[in-house]
């Protein structure tokens, strides 16, 4: 068995659960079966491609239980060690990615109570992060319009990310939202759209409640749609900061 990647697997993936799609340059990773027994068999080609693919996201969620990006970094690295050390353990009955950000959720953690970071997860929310309009409620007509509560005008079509060039900037202004995001929001949003976890499965991480889960994904796909709708079709007031 060949897990091994290969220069011409490496494709762009569009996530389709984000209203905008997440566009990322990726190795497909192998179904869990294989994955795990390549690593079980020292695969280090197999190793690589999973480091590849979920590093960057990992870190991500990590860095909203620890103070600093460096405690993320180590908590990364402490999971993917308990992940090697783990493997025989592994039983399939959960995915094996589901698996991996249990241990880097639990990890994350720990290292956030060593920091003396014991406040709990649910009492990260800022007061306004469930509350309020997430689109400008003016983009919409009023009650004396033909169609109440619809859009005025409806949001202009964006390009397909047909160019390796185009969709790398596009990911740049994905990644650069999300590191704006408040904590409980990117990482609901890095979980579902980046990851693919389900609902389920966010909330069993996250220990939030289905109703919290959604709000918080909503608020954080609109604001990376927002981002993404000022690159692509840049006003006089935000192309001042484009080149």
């Amino acid at each position: 068995m060949d897990v091994r990647p290969r220069a011409d697997r490496k494709t762009t993936v569009i996530f389709p659960r984000c209203p905008v799609g997440y566009i990322l340059l990726v190795t497909p990773l192998p179904p869990d079966d294989e994955l795990v027994a390549a690593l079980r068999d020292g695969d280090s080609a197999a190793f690589t491609t999973m480091l590849d693919a979920w590093s960057a996201p990992m870190l991500r969620l990590a860095r909203g239980f620890v103070s600093t990006h460096a405690s993320a970094e180590e908590v990364v690295q402490d999971t993917w060690l308990a992940v090697l050390n783990g493997l025989r353990g592994f039983e399939g009955r959960s995915a094996f990615k589901t698996w991996v950000y249990r241990i880097l959720v639990n990890t994350a953690k720990k290292r956030g109570a060593h920091e003396r970071r014991t406040v709990p997860w649910t009492s990260l929310l800022p007061a306004d992060e469930d509350h309020g309009p997430t689109v400008d409620p003016a983009r919409f007509q009023n009650h004396d319009g033909a169609y109440p509560g619809h859009w005025r005008e409806a949001p202009a079509a964006w390009p397909s990310p047909e160019g390796t060039a185009l969709a790398l900037e596009i990911r740049d202004v994905i990644v650069g939202v999300l590191d704006e995001l408040p904590a409980r929001q990117r990482a609901v949003i890095s979980l579902r759209d980046i990851t693919d976890h389900s609902s389920d499965e966010v909330c069993e991480l996250l220990q939030i409640s289905p109703a919290n889960q959604r709000v918080l994904l909503h608020r954080a796909r609109a604001a990376v749609r927002e981002r993404l709708a000022e690159y692509l079709h840049p006003t006089p007031a935000t192309q001042g900061g484009r080149t």
